[in-house]
């Protein structure tokens, strides 16, 4: 609880408690940040589990939606970050908080194993093919924890 309360103390975490404006500001950029994030690897998920298969590319899909969960990604970890400091005795002691960030871990997770695993064939499936079963395995996976993330964000604020 006292790094906690540290975090509520610091430079940021005071700035951000203290200017008008500022919390919504950023939680609505966090918001905007995550819609790209989630958005876009839903679209994706959604091209591995077979829609679209006949006229896009899963690697086109990739090289346009793919960049975009990055920066979703990066708008929605430092706002998420800054917020936290501000708020970070609430949340921190939240019962959703280790939820959000469990499943942010197995949704990197299955980042990685995906693209070290199944995408390096993507050759094979690309067009006319159904993914195999690993890669829409990983499509349900990140579907699913992605989901999880936004729920336990909003839970947040009540448990």
């Amino acid at each position: 609880m006292d790094i906690y309360s540290e975090l509520e103390r610091s430079e940021i975490g005071e700035v951000v408690g203290r200017t008008p404006y500022l919390y919504p500001i950023l939680e609505t950029l966090h918001i905007l940040g995550i819609a790209i994030l989630v958005g876009s690897a839903l679209a994706f998920d959604l091209r591995l589990l077979g829609i679209g298969k006949r006229i896009l590319p899963v690697t086109i899909a990739a090289r346009h939606l793919l960049p975009l969960c990055h920066i979703g990604f990066i708008i929605a970890a430092v706002t998420g970050t800054v917020l936290f400091t501000a708020s970070a005795l609430g949340v921190g002691l939240s019962a959703a908080a280790p939820w959000k960030l469990g499943l942010i871990v197995i949704a990197g997770v299955n980042i990685v194993i995906f693209h070290c695993g199944v995408y390096k064939t993507v050759e094979r499936w690309d067009l006319h093919i159904q993914a195999p079963i690993s890669a829409r395995f990983a499509a349900v996976i990140s579907s699913l924890t992605w989901t999880g993330v936004i729920t336990a964000g909003r839970l947040l604020a009540y448990i």
